[in-house]
């Protein structure tokens, strides 16, 4: 396969020079202002000299290893300050701007990591420098960082700019995590993990270039910076980016702008996909074509086969293919791609008996069965990566359409997490029990492997355990959402929680804003029932929620962890508790 990233580069920065000298004019990145108009456009000779223009102030205020927040609204300032940080030998860590809504618990969440990471300079906008410079200098380490206005820099200073050196295992950047279910951690990718996690992605989606995708994922993410910004850089297609607001707000300007530029690959979680199949109108499907769309990822939580039908039902129309969707694996402590099938391959599909599942065994039934769950394959590692299902007890592998907790090995699983050296140590330096092989990375996703093809089924720390029985929580959530038309799909959580000791099964369900005058106590009492005939569980309480308020990460996830804290807190959004 003949592919169209640079096979002598040794670091993503390295890539970028090389496009900049042999491809100077080509486009790399352009911004959709509202999700629609065209805006600023960034070329690779651009691009080059932003970055070393930033470099050399950057060398000016620290040296190599020092850490640099990055902290920008969605637009095409964050690339070159990404860039640049590399370019000095800097390390970025890319991190959301405070949020309007919870602003105490957004300003908490940038003071943790601040504390973490200990960063010298901080790099924004001039719109948001003086408001973010004042709330840092608050803070206990955080009035001491300087301050730069990417925007603002003298683009001269690229003249003094002088490259460093870099080895596979230097530090390139911090990502923190998402915290579905724990603090936000530091983890430490370096050069080689991402070259190797971009060399998989560019092999796995046979990017044969250069193309084009559209991204409207956050770029302090890992879905949205490194499956979408650098891999555009790594391959050299053009980036069509707008905001996520802009997208949530009207989910047509994403599929617009797929078929106004004729992209060939984006993509993201299950609910942007259901988004769209629900709220874009017969009237704006007659305006979009589909057909150049090859590669629609969908990762980032179990993958939702109902969701791909309806979607894929809803687009047939527009030229969308179901082949079209590439299912897949990743997580930020291994860079963030794992798995992932074959290119123009029908999704794999299996129907498996949820009671059985339960137990840890894995056993095949008919879709119509009462008992059923379907589940997606995710598709098998690339590159000498190692995915290995193993029992997160006995630490043994685990026999054929065994659940156990995934393990991975090889060159994309990530140094560590920053500062935390025995959580490092339990998490990316785990051994098989026995023959004492390793490391591996314990994930702390639980799932299977059938035929070849990974299959994810949850989050180890999700399970509830309920008269000791295991149950999946997303298994409960699809069974309410089932209930009721204006029950939102992929738009609930259900946990556990019990301060008395008294174990309590709570379901938070977004409810659609024209079924707010609905009889939700009857409502609530069809849920009850439904999840007592399918689980044999009682609902404790049912807290229907207003659309957006359930707690999810940057790229989608439910985070049902934080769900349960706000829960017991009583900050949990709720129109009503029945």
């Amino acid at each position: 396969m003949l592919c169209n990233s640079p096979a002598f580069a040794t670091s993503i920065d390295e890539v970028l020079r090389i496009r900049a000298e042999t491809t100077p004019d080509d486009l790399s990145a352009c911004f959709l202002i509202d999700g629609e108009e065209e805006g600023p456009r960034l070329s690779y000779a651009n691009l080059d000299k932003k970055a070393r223009a930033l470099a050399a102030l950057l060398r000016d205020r620290g040296g190599p290893g020092d850490r640099v927040l990055l902290l920008f609204e969605a637009g095409l300032e964050f690339v070159p300050a990404f860039f640049g940080c590399l370019y000095a030998g800097l390390v970025p860590v890319p991190l959301p701007p405070p949020r309007p809504e919870p602003l105490a618990q957004s300003w908490q969440g940038l003071a943790n990591v601040t504390a973490d990471c200990q960063p010298q300079i901080a790099l924004t906008t001039s719109d948001l420098v003086a408001s973010l410079s004042q709330g840092f200098g608050r803070m206990p380490c955080g009035d001491a960082l300087h301050w730069i206005a990417v925007d603002q820099i003298d683009l001269s200073h690229a003249r003094r700019w002088r490259q460093g050196r870099v080895e596979t295992n230097t530090l390139a950047l911090l990502q923190y995590t998402s915290g579905t279910t724990a603090a936000p951690r530091g983890v430490m990718v370096t050069h080689g993990n991402l070259m190797h996690n971009e060399r998989m992605l560019e092999t796995a989606v046979e990017h044969c270039g250069p193309g084009l995708g559209v991204l409207w994922l956050p770029l302090h993410h890992d879905m949205g910076l490194i499956g979408g910004l650098l891999q555009a850089v790594y391959h050299g297609a053009v980036c069509v980016m707008l905001s996520p607001l802009s997208l949530l707000q009207e989910p047509f300007r994403w599929l617009s702008a797929i078929s106004r530029y004729r992209a060939d690959t984006s993509g993201g979680p299950n609910f942007v996909y259901d988004l769209c199949a629900r709220r874009i109108t017969p009237e704006q499907k007659a305006a979009l074509d589909l057909s150049n769309w090859s590669i629609a990822v969908i990762g980032s939580e179990p993958i939702s086969a109902r969701v791909m039908e309806r979607f894929s039902d809803a687009f047939a129309s527009c030229g969308f293919r179901p082949e079209t969707f590439y299912p897949c694996y990743g997580l930020a402590e291994a860079t963030v791609f794992v798995t992932g099938g074959a290119k123009a391959s029908r999704p794999i599909v299996r129907t498996v008996r949820t009671s059985s599942l339960e137990q840890g065994q894995v056993e095949e039934v008919s879709a119509d069965s009462p008992d059923a769950r379907v589940l997606v394959g995710c598709g098998w590692p690339w590159l000498g990566l190692r995915v290995e299902i193993v029992d997160p007890n006995s630490l043994q592998i685990c026999p054929p359409r065994t659940v156990g907790e995934i393990w991975v090995a090889g060159p994309s699983v990530a140094a560590g997490y920053w500062n935390r050296p025995e959580e490092s140590a339990r998490t990316f330096a785990a051994r098989l029990s026995g023959s004492g092989e390793g490391p591996f990375l314990r994930t702390g996703d639980l799932g299977f492997v059938w035929d070849g093809e990974l299959f994810v089924t949850g989050r180890l720390k999700d399970i509830l355990v309920i008269r000791g029985r295991n149950h999946y929580p997303q298994d409960i959530e699809a069974t309410v959402q089932q209930v009721h038309l204006g029950l939102r799909s992929d738009c609930g959580a259900a946990f556990e929680t019990g301060p008395d000791g008294e174990p309590r099964l709570i379901v938070a369900q977004e409810l659609d804003r024209r079924y707010r005058d609905a009889d939700l106590t009857r409502l609530a009492g069809d849920i009850r029932q439904a999840v007592a005939e399918r689980h044999q569980l009682q609902v404790h309480e049912v807290c229907f929620l207003q659309p957006g308020a359930l707690p999810r990460t940057a790229s989608g996830k439910i985070q049902r962890h934080a769900c349960r804290i706000a829960y017991e807190k009583g900050t949990l959004r709720c129109w009503r508790k029945t």
